[in-house]
């Protein structure tokens, strides 16, 4: 018998609406086999005030019945609940969803609170590091799954950088399929003199599997022509990659690129790091 997917969820006890786990159970209900979900609780100290005058740091059996277990139940989705202490919350993430073989990692992330898009620290460790695709759950993003957007680099010179475009179609692509979902690539360039012919185009129609109409190459900086492009065909959800990049210092560096392209979307986004396999 084939073994169940599983999504894991965090959900963070401070939180009034868990948005990672609707979503979860939302797109669970168009899977077969549905998966299986490890519902991680957890609280990111960088990102929540821990100290005892925070009431929602104080959660009984109720909370864990009406919030957690019920929806789940409710929906008839197999699931397991954790809860975990460490104050190294986004290593027991990493540590966990590896434990349970997990397909993917659903991650709340709340609504910006002013213009520019900020990021904890800790979630950007989770995404760098991570053994499987992180997808950042936003609070009013579409439930459904029926156009998916990767974002690539056609123009990529490096072994490392050629292999996370392959990342990125590959789980793309898998998601399309397993949703029954319309897939389309994006590829911006800044070098006029880098845009693709229409051989080329035909190549990676080709290769990929994904039709010319389909295939969005544009001129323009990343952030904006990704969410010009997904906003034109009303994608659901949008496949990125980060890679793992060290400063002198050795420790890790934040990807501008990737971080303008999540702040400038408002819908989920699965991003795909170096680490990441590919295997489904």
């Amino acid at each position: 018998m084939q073994e169940k997917p599983i999504v894991f969820v965090v959900v963070d006890p401070n939180d009034d609406r868990h948005v990672a786990l609707e979503r979860a159970l939302a797109t669970a209900r168009e899977r077969t086999p549905q998966p299986k979900l490890a519902v991680f609780v957890a609280v990111d100290g960088e990102a929540v005030d821990t100290r005892a005058v925070n009431d929602h740091l104080f959660r009984d059996e109720f909370w864990f019945r009406d919030q957690i277990r019920k929806p789940i139940e409710d929906a008839g989705v197999e699931f397991e609940i954790s809860v975990c202490w460490s104050s190294d919350w986004q290593a027991a993430i990493i540590q966990e969803s590896k434990r349970c073989n997990a397909e993917m990692i659903y991650l709340p992330v709340h609504a910006r609170t002013s213009r520019r898009f900020t990021f904890a620290e800790s979630k950007w460790q989770v995404l760098k590091h991570a053994k499987c695709p992180v997808v950042l759950i936003r609070p009013g993003a579409k439930d459904r799954r029926k156009v998916v957007l990767a974002t690539v680099n056609y123009q990529a010179q490096s072994t490392q950088q050629r292999q996370l475009n392959r990342q990125i179609t590959e789980r793309a692509g898998y998601i399309a399929e397993v949703y029954g979902a319309e897939l389309h690539l994006v590829n911006a360039f800044l070098d006029s003199m880098l845009y693709p012919d229409r051989g080329q185009l035909a190549k990676l129609a080709e290769k990929t599997g994904v039709p010319t109409d389909r295939i969005h190459v544009k001129q323009g900086y990343t952030n904006e022509v990704v969410a010009e492009i997904a906003k034109e065909i009303d994608a659901d959800v949008v496949v990125m990659g980060t890679l793992n990049q060290y400063g002198e210092t050795g420790s890790l560096l934040r990807g501008n690129t990737a971080e303008r392209v999540i702040g400038s979307l408002e819908i989920d986004v699965m991003v795909c790091n170096a680490f990441t396999t590919t295997g489904h």
